[in-house]
């Protein structure tokens, strides 16, 4: 697989990574045999680069993905992310809280060092500042290797970026989700690489979308606007669009929006996840697949059609 430089500082990752959101988190339950056959069949076909945070079960999501990477810990990246308080998930960045969970998470993934840190969302309370000077702590102790930041602004990423160098900022970003777009400039004068989470649209573009009712009542899905009555039929008329030039490009819908992200930037590393190690091979494939300049200006044209919020 092809690998992508992320910021300045030397983090070099497979250009399609792996998020494990899913595994314990937001989708349903899952099964953990299922989900670490599709980590373990990720490194296989290339992937270098995993995705987790403390907010995906709590610490379970870590272990997890801890256990399935154990026997490869030294050929691949990790990341993780702090953030949130259990109880109400609300921001919580407070100094003494991310100590604790970044030592948590140290001992869920059962490793030495951290290799991607980030502050998962932004906490108004706390000053960019020092949130950056405590993760630097960890840089400093050799406990953490690159900082990064996700859900976040222009503001604090110039104030982050002053304290200690950013290397990656994770944002949503798919043909549905193109707002972090503003965000473009600001990453690209301080050099900083980008990781798209949710590239498929949360299911949207994963060729196997239904309407809100055919979800659990726990899946995230539940509370998304784009599945709202109106919404959901005008976006499924994208995805109808969409899919008409991948089957006519011979790949999937989820290929198809994978290489678009792609082609988009050589900075940008998109992380999809998959507990099925089929569809997971399916993703990693997408990294082969190159367009034409009308193919990208007709995903655009149909990326138009998109109706609701990214968030619920």
């Amino acid at each position: 697989m092809e690998h992508r430089t992320l910021g300045q500082q030397g983090l070099v990752v497979g250009a399609v990574g792996y998020g494990a959101m899913g595994t314990t988190f937001a989708y349903g339950p899952g099964d953990d045999t299922e989900s670490i056959a599709a980590i373990r069949r990720a490194h296989e076909l290339g992937v270098t680069h995993f995705d987790t945070a403390e907010l995906y079960g709590w610490g379970t999501g870590e272990r997890l993905l801890g256990t399935a990477l154990a026997p490869i810990r030294d050929e691949v990246t990790i990341a993780t992310k702090f953030g949130f308080t259990p109880e109400t998930f609300a921001p919580n960045s407070q100094l003494d809280h991310i100590r604790e969970v970044v030592d948590a998470s140290l001992v869920n993934l059962g490793t030495d060092s951290i290799d991607l840190l980030y502050q998962h969302v932004h906490d108004p309370a706390v000053p960019i500042e020092d949130v950056v000077g405590v993760m630097q702590e960890y840089v400093q102790a050799g406990k953490v290797r690159y900082l990064g930041l996700s859900n976040t602004d222009e503001d604090s990423i110039r104030r982050a970026n002053a304290v200690h160098p950013i290397s990656v900022l994770q944002t949503e970003y798919s043909i549905f989700s193109r707002e972090s777009e503003d965000l473009f400039p600001v990453v690209d004068e301080l050099g900083i690489g980008l990781v798209a989470y949710s590239p498929l649209a949360r299911g949207f573009l994963s060729g196997s979308v239904g309407p809100r009712s055919s979800y659990a009542q726990d899946d995230i899905r539940q509370f998304l606007d784009w599945w709202t009555p109106g919404h959901y039929e005008a976006n499924t008329a994208v995805v109808a669009g969409l899919t008409e030039l991948a089957d006519a490009k011979g790949i999937s819908l989820s290929q198809l929006a994978l290489a678009w992200i792609l082609a988009q930037r050589e900075d940008i590393v998109p992380i999809p996840g998959s507990r099925n190690p089929g569809r997971v091979a399916e993703n990693v494939a997408a990294a082969e697949i190159t367009f034409t300049e009308d193919e990208l200006a007709r995903i655009d044209a149909l990326g138009h059609g998109v109706r609701g919020k990214r968030a619920g």
